[in-house]
């Protein structure tokens, strides 16, 4: 079984969101886990522990693993992301330039067949997702 998808699994019978998985060549794996009410040290004490084990029966490979809340600029990577987050403010980089433009902040609305619309200051823009290169919630202080 592919990686990220054995830690997804885990993860979500642990009650836990995999945002974020990192495979560096030196052998450090980062994963990136949220829930609803956020995550605490002992979180990241707990899944650390699971998935020791679980690397250990399943042969995986790696030599540091690191458990991390993904922060207050939580990056967006799944489609239910852009719906649960409808409302926030974002920081998105396209791949292709759309309107000269490659970044762009703004807040998100509503997502239809692919097409995320962007509130940008008042005026509303529509990316595409299969476009999108990264995407992160812009903290609110």
């Amino acid at each position: 079984m592919e990686v990220a998808k054995l830690v997804e699994t885990t993860l979500t019978g642990l009650g836990y969101e995999l945002v974020d998985l990192e495979l560096s060549v030196r052998g450090l794996m980062r994963v990136f886990i949220d829930k609803p009410e956020g995550i605490s040290i002992e979180d990241c004490e707990r899944v650390s522990h699971q998935l020791t084990r679980l690397f250990t029966v399943e042969g995986v490979n790696f030599e540091r693993l690191e458990i991390s809340s993904p922060g207050l600029d939580r990056p967006i990577k799944k489609q239910a992301d852009f719906v649960r987050f409808r409302g926030k403010k974002v920081q998105l980089k396209l791949r292709i330039p759309l309107e000269g433009r490659k970044n762009f902040v703004g807040v998100l609305g509503e997502l239809s067949d692919g097409i995320l619309q962007l509130d940008v200051d008042g005026n509303f823009v529509g990316i595409d997702l299969s476009n999108l290169d990264k995407a992160r919630l812009v903290p609110v202080f």
